[in-house]
């Protein structure tokens, strides 16, 4: 097996070179001289169109113009004669053929018609064509006929050149030929060894590794098709190696989702257990009142007032998380997709801080609203209110020591940061990643006083996942501050296509 490839590489460069000799050969043998007849054509077009402005604007007797005449005739090896109207030749290039010239022009002449010299004046015209010479037996281009003022010319240029010149440039591309074609091949036969050692290294490699040995790798250098071959093979051999170890992770991994899924059923236990526990406290608060009612503990108005509102503040709590949780269900599970629309969001926010006016006045609550005149923002505006309301009562609930709560919106480069500070106790360092979480409650016990049920802040959680926006809590030595972003992009059209993609 070894050096076959060699061989074929060697072979088939060789095999191009030839067929490429010879294709270039045929062509040159059967075109070059009908690509320079052509070509030749289109310089006596070219040199007429000089001859014609020269006589039509009276320079051709000018002898710079003459003798720009004759040197371009030189270089297209063409021989000229022009007789004007009245019989005088006003115009040659090549003395010696003057005469030569002179008689075939006279020859074409008597072949003319008075009408044809009447018309060549409105239509100058002419004739190109091949003949060939009875004396010399050799082959011209030739072209006679009218200039624009009457004047007649004739134009030759001998073929027997160009053949010439072909069968030469013939037989140089074959002495070429052989040369390239023994360089090629001792070429070809070098560079093959470059290309055929990797690749029988390669096929001693893969041998190995059906053997699964792992531990011999490509060593070769080159940059090249092969090189990213061998590379392909290492990391190859290096994954199978690892075929093992990837089972065994798979199979750690497949432990771990069960146990995940344990995980799962005892959160849903503890769910519904922390439900349950939500509501013995007010159902039985509701209960005991309710049967003090029913056997009249108290028959006094004041006291049945009061066991009635007990009973409904508690109910209230009840219908309250009732709807807090189902608000959240359909957010965690994206069955509500939020509506975007563009908002004043300073606008809304004072329009908030107003209707808790009332609220913050009786806590003796000093508020601080620091914001633009107006801060446009794209966002659900109904949920932007949730998240702000939620933050705004928790600080609220939790304000102490200077009773101070500040509110600022600050303009970022492309959204709208809201931060909510009240002032008091900073928020245990190891509760702040729970906040989050549903039913959690720092303070259980202030939790309970004002009605919470710590499923807020998990609402705020979901809904900005679902704007797919920034939020957070941050804790400092005289308080807390809570904050979120909304976006201030002025085209809604890719966010709303990104939230539906998400939801779907």
């Amino acid at each position: 097996m070894r050096g076959s490839i060699k061989k074929e590489i060697t072979s088939i460069f060789i095999g191009i070179i030839i067929f490429i000799l010879v294709l270039v050969y045929i062509v040159n043998a059967g075109l070059l001289s009908q690509y320079h007849i052509i070509h030749k054509r289109f310089d006596f077009t070219r040199f007429y169109n000089l001859i014609d402005a020269a006589i039509v604007e009276g320079e051709i007797v000018l002898g710079d113009v003459q003798d720009r005449l004759k040197n371009q005739a030189e270089r297209m090896n063409v021989s000229v004669i022009v007789m004007n109207p009245e019989g005088d030749i006003i115009f040659y290039t090549e003395r010696e053929y003057r005469g030569v010239l002179f008689v075939q022009m006279m020859g074409y002449l008597l072949e003319k018609t008075q009408d044809d010299f009447l018309a060549a004046r409105e239509n100058p015209t002419y004739e190109l064509h091949i003949i060939q010479d009875e004396i010399s037996n050799r082959d011209f281009l030739e072209m006679h006929g009218f200039l624009g003022d009457g004047s007649y010319f004739l134009m030759q240029s001998p073929l027997e050149s160009i053949r010439e010149s072909a069968a030469l440039a013939n037989r140089f591309l074959m002495y070429v030929g052989i040369v390239g074609i023994v360089l090629g091949a001792i070429l070809a036969w070098f560079f093959s060894r470059r290309i055929s050692e990797p690749l029988l290294e390669l096929t001693k490699l893969s041998k190995k590794m059906t053997d699964l040995d792992f531990d011999s790798k490509y060593s070769g250098s080159v940059k090249n098709e092969i090189g990213v071959l061998g590379e392909n093979f290492n990391q190859m051999s290096n994954q199978l190696e690892q075929t093992i170890s990837e089972l065994k992770r798979a199979n750690y991994k497949l432990i771990q989702d069960i146990e995940q899924k344990e995980k799962m059923a005892d959160l849903q236990h503890e769910f519904l257990g922390n439900v349950s526990h939500e509501l013995k406290t007010p159902i039985a608060l509701i209960q005991g009142y309710a049967e003090g009612l029913q056997e009249g503990v108290n028959d006094d108005a004041k006291s049945r007032a009061f066991y009635c509102s007990v009973i409904m503040d508690e109910a209230n709590k009840m219908n309250q998380m009732v709807k807090n949780l189902m608000s959240l269900n359909q957010l965690e599970f994206g069955m509500e997709a939020p509506v975007f629309q563009r908002f004043n969001l300073t606008d809304l926010l004072r329009e908030i801080i107003a209707n808790c006016e009332i609220l913050i006045q009786r806590e003796d609550i000093t508020i601080d609203f620091v914001a633009d005149a107006a801060n446009y923002v794209w966002a659900d505006k109904f949920n932007t209110e949730q998240v702000f309301m939620n933050y705004l009562t928790n600080a609220i609930n939790y304000v102490s020591n200077e009773n101070r709560i500040e509110v600022r919106v600050i303009s970022q480069e492309s959204t709208v940061r809201v931060t909510v500070f009240n002032s008091g106790e900073p928020i245990p360092e190891e509760a702040l990643g729970r906040l989050w979480d549903k039913f959690y409650k720092v303070d259980k016990a202030r939790t309970r006083e004002y009605g919470g049920n710590g499923i807020g802040l998990s609402i705020v959680r979901a809904i900005m996942e679902s704007f797919h926006q920034e939020y957070g809590v941050q804790n400092f030595e005289n308080g807390v501050q809570f904050w979120f972003e909304l976006d201030r992009l002025t085209e809604v059209g890719s966010k709303e296509q990104e939230i539906n993609d998400s939801s779907d």
